[in-house]
């Protein structure tokens, strides 16, 4: 285990890459740079208000100790061997090219050596302005660093791919924000989270290369890619190396997304530049996970009214943004065939591994072909009386293999419903309860496993926005201790240790600004 101050980080990415050393802060395009020179913007007073332990011990790092440590993690310290900079991709957002794009409040301080070997990329987000804030003055509210932090941590813990959070730090300034874009701005307490991956590398990465006909540059981060992190097919030889490792890219994508629906999780901008080369969710902003299951949900106010990132919609989007990514390949080959191939590939892929996980959360012994029509009756009648997704599903294992009446049914799911159900659907419920009770009694296996495998795959904890907007509303008034409870039972969630948060979205919240909808603004 070694401090913050002594870790002797590598910079592989700035060794390997043409970039722009200057350090100038000033928001301009770079054209033919792959990043920028950006130190930290020092802040008025660091302190320290949370710690990832368990990342900490993956990593080796030693818990911060003294005023030095907590610097570095907020911007006012770099060591000799960081070389901070900020990444320039571009990328599609909500449909449309936007160009370049960048980092425009991450920096990088350079990669480190974990025990293990492996190299972890270490960044600092809200650590001031880069090359690429065009606007804006690269700083992060507390409000959206917690929110950042807290469910980094808790998808690694639900089993998500996902970038992680070492450490949450306030800066003791001021930042101007307008939460919903409406012309009322106020000031919020500013904040910084390190964030730490394997590679933050993007759709958007590549797709800036393609755009600026920078082919030498892509076809060098392409290989790059490939060596660092899929090294198991880099001696493959060129043009099958790229399609093979396109298509893990795919199927890596497809997992990912599938995970998403499993907890109930809704990205909220799944833009290209927010799309993650390693299959990891990455840049947490106005996501939620679903409270009432509704298809068509988005927690996103700049996503409506068109919800084109809605809960329903991630599968067709993800295919959509791989899209994006074989069109800026397209240039290393002589034609589109394979790729192509490869992209179209990802329905079949999803709609396997999709139909897999909803078997695992039914408690399925196996995904037989039969099974497809109780699935899909399962997610009608879902969408139609909408109940707590979480809370249904925990209702679901605890459910006697004995059909009983359908008011015994209705009874055993109530507490997981937002509203009185009509006949119609009471009946839905009921048929669906009946055909998956007639299902189950044909497993092959005991039914201790089928349980086993229900509790494994759905979770009894979620960090629902409620809940975390409860948390933001009392750090602000210097109170952490829903936030320390928090921390704690996102490390569980399978359990039932926490059950004081197994409840339903209250009614207070189904409107209230940080509950209901977010946006883009942090």
């Amino acid at each position: 285990m070694q401090n913050l101050r002594s870790i002797k980080f590598k910079n592989e990415f700035i060794d390997n890459f043409d970039g722009d050393q200057s350090g100038d802060l000033r928001p301009r395009q770079t054209p033919g740079m792959l990043y920028s020179k950006a130190i930290p913007t020092p802040v008025k007073k660091p302190a320290l208000l949370a710690w990832s332990d368990e990342l900490a011990g993956e990593l080796g790092i030693k818990n911060p100790v003294d005023q030095n440590d907590i610097d570095i993690l907020g911007g006012n310290q770099v060591t000799d061997t960081m070389y901070p900079y900020a990444a320039c991709y571009a990328g599609h957002q909500f449909g449309s090219w936007a160009g370049q794009l960048g980092d425009g409040r991450a920096i990088t301080l350079g990669e480190m050596q974990t025990p293990c070997g492996k190299l972890w990329e270490l960044q600092l987000k809200g650590a001031g302005p880069t090359a690429y804030s065009r606007r804006a003055d690269g700083r992060a509210v507390l409000r959206s660093s917690v929110r950042e932090y807290l469910m980094s941590e808790a998808m690694f813990h639900l089993g998500v791919p996902t970038t992680r959070a070492l450490s949450l730090v306030t800066t003791g300034d001021q930042v101007m924000r307008d939460m919903f874009y409406d012309g009322h701005p106020g000031y919020e307490p500013g904040a910084i989270v390190m964030r730490a991956s394997p590679s933050f590398l993007r759709f958007g990465n590549f797709e800036i290369l393609a755009a600026r006909q920078e082919v030498s540059n892509l076809k060098k981060l392409v290989d790059w890619t490939i060596e660092n992190f899929y090294p198991h097919i880099k001696n493959q030889n060129n043009e099958n190396r790229i399609i093979l490792w396109f298509k893990e890219v795919v199927e890596r994508t497809a997992d990912l997304i599938v995970e998403w629906l499993r907890v109930g999780f809704v990205h909220g901008v799944m833009n290209t530049d927010n799309m993650s080369i390693l299959g990891l969710t990455i840049d947490y902003g106005p996501f939620s996970f679903l409270d009432d299951y509704d298809i068509n949900f988005t927690p996103n106010t700049t996503d409506l009214p068109g919800r084109r990132y809605a809960f329903g919609k991630q599968a067709s989007i993800g295919y959509w943004n791989l899209g994006c990514l074989a069109s800026a390949l397209a240039p290393l080959f002589p034609d589109t065939q394979k790729l192509t191939e490869a992209l179209e590939a990802y329905k079949d892929i999803y709609v396997s591994k999709y139909q897999d996980m909803l078997g695992n959360k039914l408690g399925l012994d196996e995904v037989k072909p039969t099974d497809i029509d109780l699935m899909i009756e399962l997610e009608k009648m879902l969408n139609s009386i909408k109940p707590d997704m979480t809370i249904f599903y925990q209702l679901l294992i605890d459910l006697t293999l004995e059909l009983k009446d359908e008011q015994y049914i209705i009874d055993h799911f109530k507490d997981s419903f937002y509203k009185e159900l009509d006949k119609n659907q009471e009946k839905m419920l009921y048929n669906f309860i009946k055909n998956y009770l007639s299902r189950i009694q044909t497993n092959t296996c005991t039914r201790e496993i089928s349980l086993q495998r229900m509790r494994k795959n759905n979770p009894r904890f979620i960090l629902r926005n409620f809940l975390l907007h409860k948390s933001i509303e009392e750090l602000e008034k210097g109170e952490n201790s829903l936030f320390l409870k928090l921390q704690e039972a996102m490390k569980d969630p399978y359990s039932k240790n926490f059950d004081e948060f197994f409840v339903r979205r209250p009614e207070w919240a189904n409107e209230k600004a940080g509950c209901s909808m977010l946006s883009c603004s942090s």
